[in-house]
């Protein structure tokens, strides 16, 4: 009897949940059905008695992109132009002309050349700006419009015009089917260790690693640094294969943890690794992110790889995209990641963000936790990856930094390169004529690189009719220009490190800017010093 009345509240204890949980989810429903009808009338009311006319794309997208910001930046709109670039970045192929851009007010800006593609083959330079496409001015077009004018069908051939210092010129180029190598450069320091660049993890990232690893151990590699500095992530899947690289079939890689049960999943290597036993370096910085962490997170808690750098960005959340209607797209952030130990490296708590001041607060502000590799090393979660071994690099201060996100050195490479045609084959290619009081004095012309300060100057000076204050305008800005100089001097030689890469990628496109890097990066001399020393190298991996 007390069998039956336990199994009967057993039942009904069932039913409550499942009519609790059925409510629930119709009244959430209703909330949402709700909230898109008022939208919905609200939308045509505006649309049909608003005093000027209303774009109901525009209109649409601004308010899906100001709904979608209070979640997190990783969770994106995309309409049916973004869908395409970002379907670019995903496969890592493209039909086009094989260069990186900028879009400008008058056009399209060259900011990079792929050797040997139609671009380099019609002799379009970095810096070049396209001002017509087909005879069809490209001034004061909106980012959406000029993305497609170097896109078509592979061997239709495109006329463009160039304005190249001040020079129209005009050239034919034939669009072609490129793939966008994640590989950029892999190559031997000396006889025993190999250097491999991974930029970003597409489609193909685990075949190109895989290709340039091969390559590279025919050439007699013993020992392998691997940069994965300023890669943002991409692809989960690669990052998985990748780590599989270098650690044994059935590993644990990465786990995910949803809130949707079918998208929560743990992933192992399931492949034949490459090699188990070469000695690895992988570098990163504060701009390594997402899947880079994974793989740098993987290898570390098994003890496979020292991890030497700057602490990664901090990227444990996993996004994926969905369909919508009309050829748009939504990429939404679905889950957070775990490293075989257990570690969340996920660095802001956006669930948290401050309601009233828009701050989001970090996990690591709440405490960290201690988790543990394979050798029994600790490790801790709570803001990115922290390395075995923290490099000494110069930290670039706010100016600096400044400085940095702004086309400043951009410019100023293009016109050393104009001021500096004749030159010599890579090897003993020498920076004549260059010094950093070239560079600063450069800036005083260039309009790019403003500081808060000086932005603020010029707010007040154009609104101000106070005759003393316009007398004053052209010392005060000397000023401001003068303050702003000083205090990126102090970052100089990391400053001039930029400059002469960036110059590098002018006469040599970007395997020079990368052969300039192995000789005078100061991360890559440290690795490299490691792997000499077999001795230092093992103490790093053993139980701390």
């Amino acid at each position: 009897m007390k069998k039956v009345k336990l199994k009967n509240s057993i039942l009904i204890l069932v039913l409550v949940g499942i009519l609790f949980a059925t409510f629930s989810f119709k009244s959430n429903f209703f909330e949402v059905a709700k909230q898109i009808e008022i939208y919905t009338t609200l939308f045509k009311e505006l649309n049909m008695y608003y005093i000027s006319e209303i774009n109901p794309a525009e209109f649409t997208n601004k308010a899906i992109r100001n709904t979608l910001k209070e979640l997190d930046p990783y969770t994106n709109f995309y309409n049916e132009q973004e869908v395409e670039s970002a379907k670019i970045n995903r496969e890592g192929s493209y039909v086009g002309i094989g260069v990186s851009v900028y879009y400008i007010k008058s056009g399209i800006e060259i900011s990079s050349i792929q050797k040997g593609l139609a671009a380099d083959k019609a002799g379009i330079r970095i810096g070049d700006i396209i001002v017509s496409v087909e005879n069809q001015s490209l001034k004061n077009m909106e980012s959406a419009q000029l993305s497609l004018f170097l896109k078509g069908v592979p061997g239709s051939k495109i006329l463009l015009e160039l304005d190249r210092q001040g020079v129209l010129l005009k050239k034919e180029v034939t669009l072609s089917k490129i793939v966008v190598n994640a590989v950029p450069f892999a190559e031997m320091i000396d006889e025993e260790t190999g250097y491999i660049v991974l930029t970003q993890f597409n489609d193909k990232a685990s075949l190109q690693v895989k290709k340039a690893y091969k390559k590279l151990k025919k050439e007699g590699m013993t020992k392998l640094i691997f940069d994965l500095r300023d890669n943002p992530g991409g692809s989960l899947l690669e990052s998985i294969r990748i780590s599989n690289f270098f650690l044994p079939k059935g590993k644990k890689i990465v786990s995910t943890k949803a809130k949707i049960k079918k998208w929560s999943n743990l992933y192992k290597s399931k492949n034949t690794p490459l090699d188990l036993e070469i000695p690895i370096v992988v570098l990163i910085n504060e701009r390594s992110a997402s899947a880079s962490e994974i793989v740098a997170g993987a290898l570390q808690d098994y003890d496979r790889a020292v991890i030497m750098g700057k602490r990664s960005f901090g990227k444990g959340l996993v996004q994926r995209y969905r369909e919508l209607t009309y050829g748009t797209q939504l990429k939404l952030t679905i889950s957070k990641y775990y490293t075989p130990s257990g570690r969340c490296i996920q660095e802001l708590d956006y669930e948290n963000r401050n309601v009233r001041t828009g701050e989001v607060p970090k996990f690591s502000d709440t405490g960290i936790h201690a988790f543990k590799t394979e050798n029994g090393r600790t490790v801790y979660d709570g803001g990115g990856i922290m390395p075995d071994i923290e490099t000494k690099t110069s930290v670039a201060n706010a100016s600096t930094s400044a400085l940095l996100k702004t086309k400043a050195i951009f410019n100023f490479a293009t016109h050393y390169f104009y001021e500096n045609l004749t030159t010599s084959s890579l090897v003993d290619f020498n920076f004549k004529n260059l010094n950093f009081y070239k560079f600063t004095n450069y800036l005083k012309r260039d309009t790019t690189f403003v500081t808060v300060q000086e932005s603020l100057f010029e707010k007040a000076f154009s609104t101000s009719k106070i005759a003393d204050i316009l007398k004053a305008y052209p010392k005060i800005k000397e000023h401001l220009c003068e303050a702003k100089i000083m205090a990126i001097s102090k970052n100089k030689e990391l400053i001039l490190v930029r400059i002469k890469s960036e110059i590098m990628t002018r006469f040599f496109y970007s395997e020079g800017a990368y052969k300039f890097r192995l000789k005078n990066d100061r991360m890559i001399s440290d690795a490299f010093a490691l792997l000499e020393n077999k001795d230092i190298y093992s103490n790093v991996l053993l139980k701390n």
